[in-house]
């Protein structure tokens, strides 16, 4: 009978990969991709981005955000004032 192989967690699997992609290619293989990626993918996304949607955009995008946090918050808020008036009417 053919042995099951042991799952491996999302992490373990990254660790694998890492680990042979450091075999293959060398410690240097990730300071190269790495300056590539900071010079090459942030300008370029960023740029291509206020090209297509317009500056105009970032505010939108930052306003949103602010007020998913802003909701978050409030949510959080009312979860523990809900929790603590449970608990206190339990303890009478």
């Amino acid at each position: 009978m053919a042995e099951k192989k042991a799952e491996m967690t999302v992490r373990e699997a990254g660790h694998k990969g890492g680990s042979t992609t450091k075999q293959r290619y060398g410690e240097g293989f990730y300071e190269e991709i790495g300056k590539k990626g900071g010079k090459i993918g942030g300008k370029k996304g960023g740029t291509t981005t206020k090209e297509r949607y317009g500056e105009g955009f970032y505010e939108e995008i930052g306003r949103k955000g602010g007020q998913k946090v802003r909701e978050l918050i409030e949510r959080g808020k009312a979860a523990a004032e809900t929790s603590t008036s449970r608990s206190t009417s339990r303890k009478k």
